[in-house]
C-alpha cells in the first residue's frame, strides 16, 4: 500500500516539476494585445471550453481595434472600405469556421464560429458571408471610422502609395490606376523585395488556448492589408496558414506578410513538428527557416504551444523588425505577460 501511495506521489511530482511542470490553463496570442488574453483566459478560469476562449478572446480585439490592425475603423482597402477575415479552429474535431472579406459586420470571430456551429461549410466569404451572418442574427454597422477615412484620403493624396499592384500600366508605383496589364513583361522580383508596405499593416491576433485537459483550440482575426486591392484574402482565414489546432499535439498560430506566409501553411508545419516530438520553440523557429529559404527577409512571425504547455515564438529579420511580442498567460501567473523574442 505504501509503495502505491508513493508511485502516486513520485508520479504527481513529474507533472508539476520543470519540463513536466503543469502550467495549463494556458492562453498565448500575438503582439501585446493583453486585453484580449485577458478575456480568454477568465472564459477558462469559469470552466468554459478552449474554443469559447478563443473566441471571446479574438472579440475582445474586435472590439478594442487592437492597433488598428484588428476589427473594424483600420486597414481600408483601395476603395476606402475596411473588411475582415476571421478563423476559429477546435483540435479535438479537427472542424473549422472561417469568413473572409467580411463587409458590415463587427464580429467576425463571432460569424467564423457560426459557421463552424450552425453550417456543413468551413469558410464563407464577401457578400454571402454577410448575409449569412446578418442572418444568424449579427448586426449589420458601418465598418468605416474616421480616422480609417483619414488614412484612405492621405492614401489617395500621396499617388495610392504603397499598394499591392505590379506588371500594369499606369506605373503603380507612382500613381493610382485604374491599372491595365503590362503584355510581355519581364519577370518581376520576389514580393519581398518589391513590396515596401509598413510592417504594421498587417498584424492579426493569433491565438492558442489550452485548457486543464489539454483541449486545444486557435482563432485569428484581423482587417487585413492596409490598402489592399478589393476582394483579397490572406493567410489569417485559412486553416493551416492563420492557425491550425490539434489536440493530441498542440496549436500555432502566424502573423505577417499572409500573401506570402500562406503558401508555406506555417501553422500546420509547426504543429506537425511538434507531432514529430519538437519543443513549441524549436518548431517555430524550424517553419520560420522553411520560409526564409524561399523569402530570406519576409515579415512574420509564429507562435507555437503543445497540449503540456509548453510554448515558444520565432520570428523572421527584416528592415525595422528585429523582435517579436507575444502575450501569456498561464497557471501560476496573475497577469498577462509581454514576452520577446530575438527574430532569426
Amino acid at each position: 500500500m505504501r509503495i502505491l501511495l508513493f508511485l502516486s506521489l513520485w508520479l504527481t511530482l513529474i507533472l508539476y516539476i520543470p519540463g513536466g511542470e503543469s502550467v495549463l490553463p494556458l492562453v498565448i496570442n500575438t503582439w501585446a494585445f493583453q486585453s484580449a488574453t485577458e478575456t480568454a483566459w477568465k472564459v477558462l478560469e469559469q470552466g468554459g471550453s478552449s474554443l469559447d476562449a478563443v473566441e471571446k478572446g479574438c472579440a475582445q480585439c474586435e472590439i478594442d481595434q487592437c492597433d488598428g490592425s484588428v476589427g473594424y475603423g483600420g486597414s481600408p482597402d483601395e476603395m476606402g472600405e475596411t473588411t475582415l477575415d476571421a478563423m476559429i479552429m477546435d483540435g479535438n474535431t479537427m472542424n473549422v469556421g472561417a469568413v473572409a472579406d467580411l463587409r458590415r459586420i463587427k464580429n467576425a470571430i463571432g460569424v467564423a464560429r457560426a459557421v463552424l456551429d450552425y453550417s456543413k461549410h468551413t469558410f464563407l466569404v464577401g457578400e454571402s458571408a454577410s448575409l449569412f451572418a446578418e442572418s444568424m442574427g449579427f448586426l449589420h454597422e458601418d465598418l468605416t471610422t474616421v480616422k480609417s477615412r483619414s488614412i484612405y484620403l492621405n492614401w489617395l493624396n500621396q499617388n495610392c502609395q504603397p499598394n499591392y499592384w505590379r506588371n500594369v500600366v499606369p506605373d503603380a508605383s507612382k500613381s493610382c490606376g485604374p491599372y491595365k496589364p503590362v503584355k510581355g513583361f519581364k519577370e518581376w522580383k520576389n514580393l519581398h523585395t518589391e513590396n515596401k508596405v509598413n510592417l504594421h499593416s498587417h498584424d492579426t491576433i493569433g491565438m492558442i488556448a489550452v485548457d486543464e485537459a489539454g483541449n486545444v483550440a486557435t482563432g485569428t482575426s484581423t482587417n487585413g492589408a492596409t490598402h489592399k486591392i478589393p476582394g483579397r484574402v490572406g493567410d489569417s482565414p485559412i486553416a493551416g496558414a492563420g492557425s491550425y489546432a490539434d489536440s493530441t499535439t498542440g496549436g500555432a498560430a502566424a502573423t505577417g506578410n499572409g500573401d506570402l506566409m500562406m503558401r508555406f501553411l506555417p501553422s500546420y508545419q509547426a504543429v506537425e513538428y511538434m507531432r514529430l516530438g519538437m519543443e513549441p520553440s524549436k518548431a517555430c523557429e524550424k517553419t520560420i527557416s522553411r520560409i526564409q529559404k524561399h523569402f530570406p527577409a519576409f515579415f512574420g512571425a509564429v507562435i507555437c504551444a503543445n497540449n503540456s504547455g509548453s510554448y515558444g515564438a520565432a520570428c523572421s529579420k527584416a528592415p525595422g523588425f528585429t523582435q517579436f511580442h507575444f502575450t501569456v498567460l498561464k497557471k501560476g501567473i496573475s497577469r498577462p505577460q509581454n514576452e520577446v523574442v530575438n527574430c532569426i
